[in-house]
């Protein structure tokens, strides 16, 4: 097995077409279809099945993916590892981000990366704390940036900047008019809430078992994979949900969303990384920009 493979492989699981596979790869189509059935005839197993003119990843292909991500990834930062090495800063930045953090803080601290660290290639990956946090263990990331709580001791956690988690309602909502909302009247309202696994909710969580409630009580109605999709669920049908306050800034200075009276306390943006790998130049370079 080959790291070209591997690249053939992901490339193939991701467009889940050979043709526009080898179209980013820039290789024949024979050349592909050649490097998945090498693979699949070597170890005796199907990795796609063939559906018309698309293909679609078996169950053991799934489980083969996350392997080969992590293995390329691994590849690449070695690669960094040996261009510092020689004295350059220059290779692929791998990071994964949750939700939050990828869309409202990560963004402007890039740019800034960029003019200081102009030939590294950095590259994203968002999903929630726990996806975060798995993907650094497993090596598919070098950094992880989450604000939810880890609890791994193979993770070495730095804390970046502060977060303020808020409740927001729409302005017709019977919690709209304003006033201290104690704890105990979470319950008397649906909630549209983040993903299990993703940290906001995990804060929330923690906040109400901290005032002696029980989550499983609220009235969930909806769980989405982002925040940008529950804002837009709570504007359309007047539940509430707990999100980080700048999330909600656009939504609120334009009115469609109202603050409410919960005090919660603040949480933190925080770097992961693996303690027993070695960290780039490139990767201590953006956390020391972050804490500047």
């Amino acid at each position: 097995m080959t790291l070209e493979q591997l690249r053939i492989f992901v490339a193939v699981a991701e467009c889940e077409h050979v043709t526009r596979a080898a179209g980013t790869l820039h290789l024949t189509q024979s050349a592909v279809s050649a490097a998945i059935r090498s693979l699949e005839a070597r170890h005796g197993i199907a990795l796609f099945h063939r559906v018309g003119r698309r293909i679609e990843l078996t169950q053991a292909g799934r489980v083969f993916r996350a392997e080969a991500v992590a293995v390329l990834a691994r590849a690449e930062a070695a690669e960094l590892v040996l261009s510092e090495l020689g004295g350059t800063l220059r290779g692929t930045l791998r990071i994964q981000a949750s939700q939050t953090v990828a869309s409202y803080w990560l963004p402007p601290l890039l740019v800034r990366f960029g003019t200081i660290c102009p030939e590294v290639t950095v590259e994203v990956v968002a999903g929630n704390t726990s996806s975060v946090a798995h993907a650094v263990e497993a090596g598919a990331a070098e950094l992880g940036l989450v604000e939810g709580e880890v609890d791994n001791p193979l993770l070495d956690q730095t804390i970046l900047a502060r977060d303020q988690l808020i409740v927001v309602t729409a302005p017709g909502h019977v919690w709209a008019g304003g006033g201290h909302l104690e704890a105990e009247r979470m319950f008397e309202t649906s909630w549209v809430l983040r993903e299990s696994g993703s940290g906001t909710r995990a804060a929330f969580e923690v906040w109400l078992r901290e005032h002696g409630l029980l989550p499983e009580r609220l009235q969930v109605t909806l769980e989405l994979p982002s925040n940008e999709a529950v804002l837009a669920a709570v504007q359309a049908n007047n539940g509430a949900t707990v999100v980080s306050e700048r999330a909600a800034g656009p939504h609120l200075a334009a009115g469609l969303l109202v603050r409410c009276g919960v005090t919660m306390p603040p949480r933190s943006f925080k770097a992961l990384r693996h303690r027993e790998r070695y960290a780039s130049r490139a990767s201590r370079a953006l956390v020391e920009l972050a804490l500047r």
